[in-house]
Formats: structure tokens, C-alpha cells, sequence
């Protein structure tokens, strides 16, 4: 009996081996680490964006999360308007290559406990992925999420995502 050719319609892509780039935000918004907080509370407000990528010299040096102006900013009592980006910001910067797995970029942020990972190329931001994107983005994915839950411990800062897409 002759061999029927397969649908490929029907064909199981891998998406751990998709490339990051395919997922990433390319839009990203950067502030300069010289900037104060306060400037930096306004961009993400009005931009509706829980992060921004600092900037200094050479490029890309930190983030600049919504955790971090908690935990750094206004749990210590800070002045917003004379603390300055680069005095709370997240650094040095994790950063992912665009041609990077989307199994390898979780994996690092599992390991590294971030949920949020810069892409760069050759020094240049190219984009940004969240824990978050690649959830939505790639159901399948929850999986490899949950087996490393399972086998690396569940960092703290992960745990929502976790609660939010894992049923």
C-alpha cells in the first residue's frame, strides 16, 4: 500500500524552538538613566506600560520596572522627584538575542527570576518579551512553564503569571 503524503496543515510546529523575535515587542520604550523617577512614573503611565528599558552611555544598561518604583522608590520613602532612574533601576541588563528560542528565553528568565527580557542585537534594543506575551502568545508554552515551576521552584515574581494562565 503507497504512503499518503501528510497534510501540512496538520504538522506539530514546536513553538519552544520558535525564534523570540516572532513574539518580541519591537515598539520599546527607553528612558535615560540620568532621568528622575517621577519622569520615568509619567512615561509608563501615560504609555500604559509596566517597564521602561534605560538607557546611557553605550546603550541599554537597565529596566525600570512598576516593582521596582515600589520596592525601591516609595517602600523607602523616596523622593520621586529628585531620585534619579539609574539609582533604582534593575541592572545589569538580562538580555536575549532575536534568534533565541522562546524554550531557551524561558528558561533564562526562570533561572535569572525576571519576567520581562530585552532583546538585543549587536548592543542595539530590538525588542522586549514578558512571561506574559509568551503565554498569551503561545498557549503551548505553558506547559514547558509548568515543568519548570515543577523542577525549579517557583520564583515569587512568576507565580502570578502562573496563577493567570495555568489552569
Amino acid at each position: 500500500m503507497a504512503g499518503t503524503a501528510m497534510d501540512p496543515s496538520q504538522e506539530k510546529i514546536d513553538v519552544t524552538t520558535l525564534p523570540i523575535k516572532d513574539f518580541m515587542i519591537k515598539e520599546v520604550i527607553t528612558i535615560d538613566n540620568e532621568a528622575t523617577v517621577r519622569k520615568a512614573a509619567e512615561i509608563m503611565n501615560e504609555s500604559e506600560i509596566g517597564c521602561l528599558i534605560t538607557a546611557g552611555q553605550g546603550g541599554a544598561v537597565g529596566i525600570l520596572t512598576e516593582r521596582d518604583l515600589l520596592k525601591r522608590v516609595i517602600a523607602e520613602g523616596r523622593d520621586a522627584n529628585k531620585t534619579k532612574v539609574k539609582e533604582v533601576m534593575s541592572s545589569p541588563l538580562i538580555v536575549a538575542e532575536p534568534d533565541m528560542d522562546l524554550g531557551e528565553a524561558v528558561e533564562l528568565m526562570f533561572l535569572k527570576k525576571i519576567k520581562k527580557l530585552p532583546v538585543v542585537h549587536e548592543r542595539r534594543l530590538m525588542g522586549l518579551i514578558t512571561l506574559t506575551d509568551i503565554a498569551r502568545a503561545a498557549p503551548e508554552m505553558l506547559r514547558i512553564i509548568k515543568q519548570l515551576a515543577t523542577t525549579q521552584g517557583m520564583p515569587k515574581n512568576i507565580q502570578k503569571v502562573i496563577d493567570r494562565y495555568i489552569v
